[in-house]
């Protein structure tokens, strides 16, 4: 007689299964539809094959490509699924490491023969071949050093390198035909799932990161369960090109990164300091309307600082090396925070100055290897939209609401509407602070999101080393989500601090602190702007809001004094004043995406008007100049 298992599914109700069923049988009896289309599950607490064996109750989760956990799944099985064509074709390459990203997959080879756009075609033809073979990908344990010696077999030296890391202990491998890597996995049941994989790109990558390591051959791909999806996603890369930051970004001669200068340290030419100039007044504007005040701080602190916040015990591999000062290490700042928490203890205060709201946009500096910096959007040098609130106990419900609320009125100035928003809970590894205290934080920030109405997913694990926090990604003309804001609770560093407030009882009281960053870094932020407009910012944005172009010298002074109203008037001008043609002028109008060109000839400069061509648009209208002011006026203070 067979024994039923109970399965208690997310929305709390419950089925019988057979106890020994497969996930993938279990998931046959909550629906046909959800069975083809699911990748991997979660029992309870632990991500699974959906061929995993139940044999007790369980809380099963189970997900789809349109998933995270899916999508990082069928992306991991696509990598394997490369790695077999290419040990097909090139016998003697050695496979690394493979893992699933954000954006796809990779895998890294070492083979002393370059790849070459041609051989990514013959390794997708032999990765269609495996998909129709339809081979069964099963999960197999064995001891660390059963599987040292099962790939010291195969000369597979990278995955005995990894091994001889890991402590003693079973050791999950996974199989498709011939094919053996060494993965914690889900996969997804067989190669016949992968139907639709593209391979996008060659790179150069160290081994593990480190410069002093062999450098490996890195083979990006992309893969769906449709070639309609990929059909897609592909012509959403194409448009991503046109929009990449670091393109427009010398297009436009917004700013410049060199070697010479450093790595990951970003030059802003005049018209990028312009834009991050408009940005940052805008920020301080809006700060000091919602009730906060300026700080500023140094650059560097003394190793004490560091020590007592706990970064060099929890954050130092991403600091950079200390520097001696009179006998004194110093260390550059990767965070502003322990500055201002030493504003506070220069003084005392009492409950009735509760809460204090400190913002600063500061400088910092972070260690990120060579292989990971991305233009603006991976840097090492950025300045941090940062914010500190410090309020009781009693005020943290409503200061959460308050800077929730101040985020998303601010990304949705910058034109971003669409939102997700996780809330990340205390990570595995390298925390501070005591589990309840974790807890009552989680549940403070999760009663604010919900009092937001706002939908948002757990993250499990994703907290800081200090607190839980909130993040909101936001989604760009493309669809693609940016990780910018964030609110971070935390209960770690007054007590490191020692700060202390006085008490209507007359005693001291430790009060409670709220990171914040409603922009994240100004350089991601710029970034992740240029790419969502493409370049062509709204009109309060552009760091040139009009070209003006003579037709003719005899209409020289009159641009030029036009010129000169309008910056009078707060408007960014750029007058082309060269010696070519009207066409040839306003065709390089255009390249430079600014809002409006203003062409200036005899009959314009006789009737004091402009002819205006607004951006997108092939016609031109007459217009007199104060009209022209109060319609580009109205455009800058209703943000468009």
């Amino acid at each position: 007689m067979n024994e039923d298992i109970k399965i208690t599914l997310p929305d709390s109700s419950i089925l019988s299964a057979q106890k020994g069923n497969s996930v993938y049988q279990i998931i046959g009896n909550i629906g046909k539809g959800l069975q083809k289309a699911a990748v991997c599950a979660k029992v309870n607490a632990g991500l699974v094959d959906l061929s995993y064996k139940v044999n007790t109750d369980i809380n099963l989760s189970v997900f789809t490509f349109d998933s995270p956990e899916g999508k990082n799944a069928f992306w991991h099985s696509a990598s394997h699924l490369m790695a077999q064509a290419v040990k097909r074709l090139f016998p003697q390459a050695k496979p690394a490491i493979g893992p699933a990203t954000d954006e796809g997959f990779y895998y890294d080879f070492d083979l002393d023969k370059p790849f070459t756009p041609e051989d990514l075609l013959k390794i997708e033809a032999e990765i269609q071949k495996i998909e129709k073979e339809d081979l069964e990908i099963i999960r197999e344990e064995m001891s660390r050093d059963e599987a040292i010696k099962f790939f010291e077999s195969k000369n597979e030296t990278y995955k005995v390198e990894i091994l001889k890391e890991l402590s003693n202990g079973p050791v999950t491998l996974y199989k498709q035909g011939e094919f053996v890597d060494l993965c914690r996995g889900p996969h997804v049941p067989g190669t016949s799932y992968l139907k639709a994989v593209k391979l996008l790109s060659i790179a150069g990558a160290y081994w593990r990161g480190d410069e002093k390591n062999k450098m490996l051959q890195r083979i990006y791909g992309i893969a769906f369960p449709d070639a309609r999806s990929l059909k897609a996603h592909l012509a959403m890369l194409e448009e991503a090109k046109k929009r990449d930051h670091r393109k427009l970004g010398k297009e436009l001669d917004l700013f410049s990164i060199h070697e010479e200068t450093g790595a990951g340290l970003v030059l802003w030419h005049p018209k990028g300091t312009r834009l991050k100039n408009i940005i940052e007044t805008f920020w301080r504007e809006e700060h000091y309307k919602n009730g906060y005040e300026m700080i500023s701080t140094p650059h560097i602190g003394k190793a004490q600082l560091w020590q007592t916040s706990g970064h060099l015990d929890f954050y130092n591999e991403n600091m950079y090396s200390p520097m001696d000062i009179e006998g004194q290490d110093y260390y550059i700042k990767p965070m502003n925070c322990p500055f201002h928490l030493m504003i506070f203890k220069s003084k005392g205060y009492s409950y009735r100055e509760l809460p204090l709201r400190w913002a600063e946009l500061g400088t910092v500096y972070r260690y990120e290897r060579s292989g990971v910096l991305h233009g603006l959007l991976r840097v090492r040098g950025f300045t941090q939209d940062d914010a500190h609130l410090i309020c009781r106990p009693d005020q943290m419900p409503e200061e959460i609401d308050r800077v929730l609320a101040f985020c998303l009125y601010m990304l949705r100035s910058f034109g971003f509407e669409n939102f997700k928003v996780y809330l990340a809970t205390r990570p595995e590894e390298k925390s501070v602070g005591e589990e309840s205290a974790w807890k009552n934080a989680t549940r403070a920030l999760e009663e604010s999101v919900k009092r937001a109405g706002i939908k948002y997913e757990i993250d499990e694990g994703g907290g800081a080393f200090y607190g839980p926090k909130i993040d909101i990604k936001i989604m760009d003309a493309l669809g693609r989500e940016w990780q910018c804001s964030t609110i971070q609770f935390d209960f770690n560093l007054s007590e490191r601090f020692e700060l202390s407030y006085i008490d209507k009882d007359g005693k001291k009281h430790q009060p409670y602190m709220i990171h914040r960053a409603l922009l994240g870094s100004m350089e991601r932020f710029i970034g992740v702007l240029i790419e969502h407009y493409a370049g062509k910012f709204p009109v309060w944005l552009a760091p040139v809001q009009i070209i003006l172009i003579n037709v003719g010298e005899d209409v020289r002074d009159y641009t030029e004094k036009l010129a000169e109203k309008l910056l009078l008037e707060d408007i960014r001008v750029e007058s082309d004043l060269r010696e070519e043609t009207i066409g040839y002028k306003i065709r390089d109008a255009i390249s430079k995406k600014v809002p409006y060109i203003g062409v200036i000839g005899k009959k314009e400069s006789e009737l004091s008007t402009i002819s205006i061509r607004k951006r997108g648009e092939k016609d031109s209208t007459a217009v007199k100049t104060d009209e022209f002011l109060h319609m580009i006026h109205n455009e800058i203070k209703d943000r468009k």
